[in-house]
């Protein structure tokens, strides 16, 4: 009976709500930390596990979703869904306990469940990637298995057992924007083409020759220097060239057409964060932007991150909830709070107070708050038109 509910049918419904609810939550109780108003029990230092959950508790999930909904439509495979997918999900939600759970368990607890989560979810996807046999996604295995050694060197610097905290974050990071460059490149350009031509708007994407190849291999290159110094001018220089590269593919896809269309100019703008957020990274490096590396690394995490997950939820669970692609007013009102809180986050290490930080992060949970609102529904009750899933 628990495993026929329509929360378990399909990989989006339990982590895209668990994303939403996860980034909704956890801002507010670290600013509250951060700012010395409150305190936990925390076994791990407070930096590292504030990274570490919004890319490995937030971005995990999000990916999961994304993953378990996409693999079936790109294989003809049938999804993950009833018992499997409660225990896959059950694990996610147990790791993040485990981390609030204090020292006594924590300490081993947590990290187990953590490092137990993305290779299992690699495990179900394997098998429908390897049998259709396509590079194009069997990448997404790799960046899987690369975001699983991330993990580890993250969790080996909050267990004490090496100082490799801001490698595991910077690889981590990275490899999830690479994710985001991939699929991004996929999705915006089709949605966008199909998207407009619904509502008679002529539409000449434009790519030049070699940029896509070159705009992925850049962020590649950067995932790897930052791994290794994280801030180094290595890195810097590659973040800026990177940032040239995608800046110019992003515009090759004409954003500015969409402006009526929510659905599609919300992936336009999240993308457009990873052409900000990486020259924001690469000229803070050299000394160009009066912001400190990891507050410069904002600019990726809140505004390409937030707003593309955001988006790409947004859309995915209204058509496999087999639901019409029109956005709520309250969807589009989360996008304006999440990609404003990408701004308000890189400014709020220029001002003499909270403020700021406080604005960023109530603007960013407002955001992803409506979203639990809108979509906690579309996940939790059966398909709008009848079908399985």
């Amino acid at each position: 009976m628990f495993a026929d509910l329509p929360f378990l049918r399909a990989g989006f419904r339990p982590f895209f709500l668990f994303a939403g609810l996860f980034a909704m939550l956890h801002i507010p109780v670290w600013l509250v930390l951060i700012t010395g108003q409150a305190a936990l029990p925390l076994a791990f230092d407070p930096m590292l596990w504030h990274g570490h959950e919004m890319l490995f508790g937030f971005g995990t999930a999000a990916v999961a979703g994304f993953l378990l909904t996409a693999v079936p439509n790109w294989t003809g495979s049938r999804g993950v869904s009833g018992w499997p997918l409660a225990l896959l999900a059950g694990l996610w939600l147990a790791a993040r306990l485990a981390f609030l759970a204090g020292p006594g368990l924590t300490l081993w607890a947590a990290p187990a469940l953590d490092l137990a989560f993305l290779p299992t979810l690699a495990a179900m996807l394997a098998g429908p990637l390897i049998r259709t046999g396509k590079s194009r996604n069997l990448v997404f295995l790799g960046l899987l298995t690369v975001l699983c050694v991330a993990d580890g060197l993250i969790l080996a610097a909050m267990t004490g057992m090496a100082e490799t905290g801001r490698n595991g974050l910077a690889l981590a990071l990275f490899t999830l924007v690479l994710m985001i460059g991939i699929v991004g490149g996929r999705i915006i350009p089709a949605f966008t083409q199909s998207g407009l031509q619904a509502v008679g708007v002529a539409w000449q994407g434009h790519r030049l020759p070699g940029l896509e190849p070159a705009a992925l291999a850049l962020l590649g290159g950067v995932a790897i220097a930052e791994a290794l110094a994280p801030g180094a001018a290595a890195g810097s220089a590659l973040c800026l060239a990177a940032a040239v590269a995608h800046g110019l593919r992003l515009a090759g896809w004409q954003g500015w057409k969409t402006r009526r269309l929510p659905l599609l100019w919300v992936l336009h703008l999240g993308y457009l964060w990873i052409p900000l957020g990486l020259a924001a990274v690469g000229l803070a490096g050299f000394g160009l932007l009066p912001l400190p590396h990891e507050a410069a690394l904002h600019g990726l995490t809140v505004g390409a991150i937030g707003t593309m997950t955001l988006g790409v939820m947004s859309r995915a669970a209204l058509g496999h909830g087999g639901r019409p692609l029109v956005p709520a007013a309250a969807t589009v009102a989360a996008y304006l709070l999440v990609w404003s809180a990408a701004w308000l986050r890189l400014s709020a290490p220029l001002a003499d107070t909270h403020n700021l930080l406080w604005a960023s992060g109530l603007a960013w949970s407002g955001g992803f708050a409506l979203f639990v609102l809108v979509y906690a529904p579309i996940c939790l009750r059966p398909r709008a038109d009848g079908r399985p899933g």
